[in-house]
């Protein structure tokens, strides 16, 4: 295979450094560069993206609309196994990821490219994310990582390579950013510079997408939301689609300070780091589908889950979405959502979003079975040899105790 670089799909938000990737492509590979730009809900107008683009001399420019399907066929998945990292990351940028690398040898498919491009430095987990979706939907794809290849390893130098090849550098760039900052429609996520030292707090300015819970409204409100399979379906008795359903989830949440996290994570390859984020609709949505399942799942099903998802967690968190391990668990997953369908009514209050009500036609809740008055289901008298054959080993281990010392070894 030829090391010559033909045709280039990159991954362009139309920022400063993506804009550099770009021209930088172009002047080191001699290569022509399509763009693709992907709608994930981040909150930014995206035909700026393309009219830079045009400005540096691209002809083949994507600029795609993608939020339905990152919350249906990404999000709601995910959400169906309560994944959590490490006990408390919701993976908001992990799961972004395997949709735009797939979209990616999509477009490169499409136009003849022989390689595609991504903006992610050589330090962190998305190279990896974006690199094994790319090696496993096209094995032979050539992947440019200019973080990993380039000199430009200032800010000055960056700025510096932008204004000789004529790129624009907005004033608030031209000095040292005080964190970065990744979005979609499920959450935000802040890291660096002044967020670095994991003793410092972070201050209210990094906090985008919720209001401070000190000030949230003093009266908690109400909502409900329903399910089927596993999904929710609406808000309220208001059927709506997936991404309109979590914007509205994060309107709540954004009103009520739910879902802030500041949380010092174990990096994939191999560091630690320390990350703000802020997934206000999604916290909502977990409290609502643990609620849920409450009602509707047997207990060896829920706790079979719960074994399994921080394995699932940590598939999807260091880019294997499209493992043959990721696809047999979501197999596993799906199947035990069949009957998870229902109601639930939340409180939101300054910060947590709490479960205070279920209901559904698969419910496995008895009342009979579990009254507090006489009932004519339940013969508490069974309960004492289940008792003693659930004690009957522990009986046993004990004697053996009285009678004989452990075994000496020499």
């Amino acid at each position: 295979m030829s090391d010559k670089i033909n045709k280039v799909v990159l991954a362009y938000s139309g920022g400063l450094d993506t804009s550099i990737i770009l021209k930088w492509l172009q002047v080191t590979y001699d290569c022509e560069v399509v763009t693709f730009t992907a709608d994930l809900g981040q909150g930014e107008e995206l035909e700026p993206a393309r009219r830079k683009a045009e400005m540096l001399g691209i002809k083949d420019i994507f600029i795609e609309d993608l939020r339905e399907e990152f919350v249906k066929d990404y999000v709601f998945p995910m959400f169906r196994a309560n994944t959590v990292y490490e006990g408390m990351y919701l993976l908001g940028t992990s799961i972004a990821r395997p949709l735009i690398s797939k979209r990616q040898i999509e477009i490169a498919k499409e136009v003849g490219a022989d390689a595609v491009c991504h903006g992610a430095t050589g330090k962190g987990n998305d190279q990896v994310r974006f690199e094994l979706g790319y090696y496993a939907l096209n094995p032979d794809i050539k992947v440019i990582a200019p973080w990993r290849e380039w000199d430009l390893h200032s800010r000055t130098a960056l700025i510096k390579f932008a204004e000789e090849h004529q790129i624009p550098v907005p004033k608030d760039k031209r000095g040292e950013s005080p964190f970065s900052v990744d979005a979609n429609l499920l959450h935000t996520s802040s890291e660096g510079k002044a967020l670095e030292d994991p003793w410092d707090a972070a201050e209210e300015y990094v906090y985008s997408r919720t209001d401070d819970p000190l000030t949230a409204p003093n009266e908690p409100e109400y909502i409900e939301v329903e399910f089927e399979k596993g999904d929710a379906v609406g808000i309220n008795g208001v059927a709506m689609s997936p991404a309109t359903l979590l914007e509205q989830l994060n309107e709540y949440g954004k009103k009520h300070g739910i879902g802030r996290l500041d949380l010092l994570e174990n990096r994939f390859v191999g560091m630690k780091s320390r990350g703000i984020y802020e997934t206000p609709g999604g916290t909502i949505l977990l409290a609502a589908h643990r609620g849920i399942e409450q009602i509707t799942l047997d207990r060896g099903a829920m706790h079979l889950k719960d074994e399994i998802m921080p394995k699932y967690a940590e598939c999807i968190y260091n880019g294997f979405w499209f493992s043959p391990e990721r696809e047999m668990m979501q197999a596993l997953i799906d199947k035990s959502q069949e009957f998870v369908a229902g109601t639930v009514r939340l409180m939101l209050y300054k910060g947590a979003a709490h479960v205070v009500g279920r209901k559904s036609p698969y419910s496995l809740y008895s009342m009979e079975h579990v009254t507090f008055e006489e009932d004519s289901v339940y013969d508490q008298r069974d309960a004492e040899g289940f008792i003693k054959l659930n004690a009957l080993r522990l009986q046993l281990l004990k004697r053996r105790g009285k009678v004989t010392e452990p075994p000496a070894y020499d």
